[in-house]
């Protein structure tokens, strides 16, 4: 396999983060901090290693094969979340490389876990790399669900592709899609800060909220995340833009262009909604029956916590283990949901449900009517033979990874609640578990270092889809 490609790619996003270190570098300048020089000698190493790899693989034309791609992916991921540790490593916060590469996979995941402790006090330019590593990843994964994993068909993702060439009819050139798409996450995270501004946020915690709000991310400036701030008008700016963020962003180009019909019509938009506003009727009511809360403040709490929850976020406002077993319940189903396809958010997807759901429907029609001729149907159009095979197939080693996931977990050492939790907020990239641990109220600092390893690599496979790392695992992957 020819790994010129791979290698020259992974020197263009190495030059694109030395880029990014500059901001975090000022921040710290400006408030006399001395890890401006550790960002500082961070840019010359990326700098060096992937300008190094763009000239020594320059002024080739490649044409990448799937084999190529699948390896790309994985390489590029990997080769960000190495050099996004460093500055954790060497700043004045002293991190291991094991606690630094686990805060840069969560960063550049969009999981939004740390092992940080202390953030209230933490350097600005510490603060502000956790908020662009997210930032980062969060445009990463877009441009990865819209391009990449269409052509690989990961999990039924081939079913975008309809999506994908009605868009490029309009934008002939994929790095003009790209580009235009780019823009649009751009504008929405100013109009993000903006408004946190407004709310009475400082410029800095403005922008930084902002860039791990429509990433869908979760990574804050406090310990105690938005309860720090405990204002309705910055939780319902956080509500509207984790929204934003976990729905699909080609239709936000639809919407620009002048079409918003896409918008309203699109079946997983209002699937995702009804999910959302069903949870949310279901959690206040608990609250108020069950825990004497106010409606106002039950709305509030429910509605704040959900959505953080099933996009992925990871925000807190409160402790939500002490709701009962009903809100634990639920809140452990919607980190796996996840939000829509083509989104920052994570988890299984929104879309996966619909054709299961679809497959599921038709399969007891046949039952009914042994002679009758049914299709599954998804956003009112036949679903690809197959899409099926591929969700389904998802699904199952989904479940087989989670699995093992919480059995490692417990086998280093972890309880049952925080190992189930733990696997379910790695794979599905949601930050914040279950307990006492790893809940709303803790950090993953305490764990073993076994343990983290453990969940970066869950945080790895749900964030590339599962599929885009298992195939490599195969030697048939490797054979000429």
């Amino acid at each position: 396999m020819d790994i010129r490609p791979v290698l020259y790619v992974s020197g263009m996003l190495l030059s694109i983060m030395s880029l990014s270190l500059i901001l975090p570098m000022l921040a710290d300048l400006y408030v006399g901090h001395s890890d401006w020089k550790v960002f500082f000698l961070c840019i010359i190493v990326t700098a060096f290693f992937g300008g190094s790899l763009v000239l020594s693989n320059a002024g080739q034309k490649f044409k990448m094969s799937i084999r190529q791609v699948f390896f790309l992916t994985f390489t590029s991921w990997m080769t960000i979340v190495t050099f996004g540790a460093l500055p954790f490593r060497f700043s004045e916060l002293n991190l291991s490389f094991t606690d630094a590469f686990f805060e840069s996979m969560s960063g550049i995941t969009t999981t939004g876990a740390t092992v940080i402790t202390g953030l209230d006090d933490a350097p600005p330019g510490i603060l502000l790399w956790r908020a662009i590593l997210q930032w980062l990843g969060g445009i990463g994964i877009i441009l990865m669900a819209m391009s990449v994993m269409p052509f690989l068909k990961v999990g039924g993702m081939q079913i975008f592709r309809t999506e994908l060439s009605e868009s490029e009819k309009a934008l002939p050139r994929e790095a003009t899609l790209a580009s235009a798409i780019g823009l649009i996450y751009l504008g929405l995270t100013i109009l993000c800060a903006i408004l946190y501004m407004m709310t009475g946020l400082t410029t800095f915690d403005a922008i930084a909220h902002a860039m791990t709000t429509i990433s869908t991310g979760g990574f804050s400036t406090f310990d105690t995340s938005f309860g720090h701030y405990n204002d309705p008008w910055a939780e319902i700016v956080a509500i509207v833009f984790m929204l934003l963020g976990g729905m699909p962003f080609v239709l936000y180009l639809k919407a620009v262009r002048g079409n918003i019909r896409p918008f309203i019509q699109d079946s997983q938009v209002r699937w995702f909604l009804s999910i959302v506003a069903a949870s949310i009727v279901a959690t206040t009511f608990y609250l108020v029956v069950q825990q004497d809360e106010t409606i106002g403040e039950a709305l509030r709490r429910s509605s704040f916590n959900i959505i953080s929850l099933i996009t992925g976020t990871g925000y807190v406002n409160g402790d939500y283990n002490m709701w009962g077993g009903f809100v634990i319940s639920l809140f452990f189903f919607l980190m796996v949901v996840g939000g829509c396809a083509g989104s920052t958010s994570c988890g299984i997807k929104i879309f996966r449900f619909q054709v299961l759901y679809a497959v599921t429907h038709v399969q007891m029609q046949k039952l009914l009517h042994p002679h009758g001729v049914f299709i599954a149907h998804y956003n009112n159009k036949p679903i690809p033979p197959d899409v099926p095979m591929s969700v389904m197939s998802f699904f199952f080693v989904y479940a087989v990874c989670f699995s093992l996931l919480a059995i490692a977990l417990s086998f280093v050492g972890l309880d049952f609640l925080t190992a189930m939790s733990g696997a379910a907020t790695a794979i599905s990239n949601v930050g914040p578990g279950l307990g006492d641990i790893i809940g709303p109220t803790g950090t993953f600092a305490p764990l073993p270092d076994d343990a983290k390893w453990i969940l970066s690599a869950g945080m790895l496979l749900g964030r590339l889809e599962i599929f885009t790392i298992l195939v490599m695992l195969s030697p048939k992957f490797w054979r000429p």
